[in-house]
């Protein structure tokens, strides 16, 4: 097995690299599949982080998406504009504000959520056998490793 300068191996680079570009193709035929057409990878990204966190500041967002606050303001004034989200006072604090789902942004993210896993389980149940879906199960233990520090 050879090696980088680095102490790589060419599997494991290999397999890197594979793995990135499987789950960057993965990630957009999803996106297409949950109808996410009419808004942005980083649009989708805070709406779904509004759902899963409940409300929360603008700045909190940002923080958690990684990006200015700036950037984020012009997100949520997307996501404002297509009836997604509101905001309202911080009931603790009256200079910020609180950003939630409205319904319309309750039932995408559902719904988004729900179009994902049911192509995706069509898709497994689909196009592999059932000894092949068993090996994906076990390939996905493995790779779980990669999200424990």
């Amino acid at each position: 097995m050879v090696q980088d300068p680095e102490g790589v191996s060419e599997s494991a680079a290999r397999a890197a690299r594979d793995l990135r570009v499987l789950f960057s193709r993965l990630r957009r035929r999803i996106r297409e599949v949950a109808g996410d057409e009419d808004l942005t990878p980083s649009q989708v990204s805070a709406l779904t982080l509004v759902g899963k966190g409940g409300a929360a500041t603008a700045s909190t967002l940002a923080s958690a998406e990684g990006v200015r606050p700036q950037s984020m303001a012009a997100t949520l004034a997307v996501l404002e504009r297509h009836g997604l989200i509101r905001r309202s006072p911080d009931p603790d604090d009256g200079r910020r504000q609180l950003v939630t789902l409205t319904d319309a942004g309750r039932d995408r993210v559902e719904g988004d959520r729900e179009a994902r896993q049911e192509w995706l389980a069509r898709a497994l149940q689909d196009r592999y056998t059932a000894d092949e879906r068993r090996t994906v199960l076990e390939a996905l233990s493995l790779l779980e490793r990669l999200t424990r520090p």
